[in-house]
């Protein structure tokens, strides 16, 4: 039986097809490497971090890594967040310094938390769903430092000292998983409905920490479970849920972060670690792993706290709050009157005075207290407007000046 001769066989040459066969082949393989380039990326970064985790574990050292998360690469940095950039990379030449952005968040989450990944899809669901961006930012920075260690820091803080200062000499850094350090230290307003959850906190805008951490894991998780009681107590998807100044720090800042952390010292000393154990504390304490430092060292220059100033020798980070604007979309309670009781800055007489004045408001009638709101309306109203005449003469002053 005569061999069948194949249709493109007869319409094209044979030295044309064979000469062909090693392009179509190369093009081939192109298109599959291409197709599978995100793979290989997302394996060999796993591997990197992989590499980065054992290394941890057989020296007992911190990562050598700078974090910080923002809305765009460092090549878009505005020069006030350039500057403060600078601080971190002038200092500390031997870190290895990466900005996760708006962009690749997601990328970076889907990657390490995939099934090539440590495989939580619950994680991904939720940062997938999350809309308001304090919140992803809190968590994205946990995130990070759960897979990878290193240091974090926000985009508004500069860089006083170097890493390897964060450390004193008397510590050993393998009995060490975190550096941390007290930010508010008011025990005395714990009691009050709305500074109380506030007063005792630790420092998560700048922290050190070894990767995989149960207390980071512990922190996500918290996190996740709160969001999801919070959308299910407003009948709405996490990506539609409404959160005041308070619920945030509660929820995903500081408050939260502190909450954890106490839990693992507790857990790791067997016995309850309350705030009292870092009230007024001289010098650093090292507790279940966490090395707390004193104020001063991440939150001096506050004017409470006992905080001091930023030319201490201990102090190691200056923040500068310039990339700070989220409470706009997270309000806190504001008196129609008397304002809102943060404007104190932990002044005790003034925090009296406030409490002493609203409560006196709520005693009056209806209509007496529609009469002060209406009085203060006005009087916000004339200070508004002279601040916007003001602003106007001096406008054009400026533009009358020689140059």
């Amino acid at each position: 039986m005569q061999a069948t001769t194949p249709l493109w066989a007869s319409i094209v040459p044979t030295k044309c097809w064979r000469r062909a066969l090693p392009i179509c082949v190369a093009s081939a393989f192109l298109v599959i490497l291409a197709f599978n380039a995100s793979s290989f990326s997302a394996l060999n970064n796993d591997a990197n971090t992989e590499l980065s985790y054992h290394t941890t574990l057989q020296t007992g050292k911190f990562p050598r890594k700078i974090w910080q998360t923002w809305k765009v690469d460092p090549l878009g940095f505005e020069e006030r967040d350039l500057s403060c950039a600078r601080t971190w990379t002038v200092k500390n030449p031997g870190h290895r310094y990466e900005v996760l952005t708006d962009q690749n968040d997601l990328y970076y989450v889907e990657t390490h938390f995939g099934p090539a990944g440590l495989n939580r899809p619950d994680i991904i669901y939720t940062y997938r769903s999350l809309t308001a961006k304090i919140i992803k930012a809190d968590l994205l920075r946990y995130l990070v430092m759960y897979v990878e260690g290193g240091v974090y820091t926000d985009i508004d803080v500069e860089a006083l000292r170097s890493v390897d200062r964060f450390i004193p000499e008397r510590y050993n850094e393998r009995n060490i998983d975190m550096v941390i350090g007290v930010e508010i230290d008011q025990p005395d307003f714990n009691n009050h409905p709305i500074l109380g959850k506030k007063s005792q906190s630790f420092c998560q805008w700048t922290f050190v920490c070894k990767p995989r951490l149960p207390v980071m894991l512990r922190l996500i998780e918290n996190i996740m479970k709160w969001l999801n009681e919070v959308a299910r107590s407003q009948n709405v998807p996490i990506s539609e849920i409404k959160l005041d100044f308070d619920e945030v720090i509660s929820g995903t800042g500081p408050s939260a972060f502190t909450n954890a952390i106490l839990a693992e010292m507790s857990e790791k000393a067997g016995m309850p670690i309350f705030w009292n154990t870092f009230h007024n504390m001289g010098e650093s304490k090292l507790v279940g792993g966490v090395l707390v430092l004193t104020v001063e060292a991440f939150a001096a220059g506050q004017g409470h706290s006992d905080s001091g100033n930023h030319n201490a020798r201990t102090a190691l980070v200056k923040h500068r709050y310039h990339a700070s604007g989220w409470p706009a979309m997270h309000p806190r309670y504001s008196h129609p009157v008397y304002g809102e009781v943060e404007r104190c800055n932990w002044n005790p007489d003034c925090v009296k005075l406030w409490d002493a004045n609203k409560a006196a408001f709520e005693a009056l009638p209806p209509e007496e207290q529609q009469k002060q709101i209406s009085f203060k309306e006005s009087q916000d109203a004339q200070a508004q407007a002279a601040a916007n005449a003001q602003f106007s003469v001096d406008t054009q002053i400026a533009h009358l000046a020689p140059l």
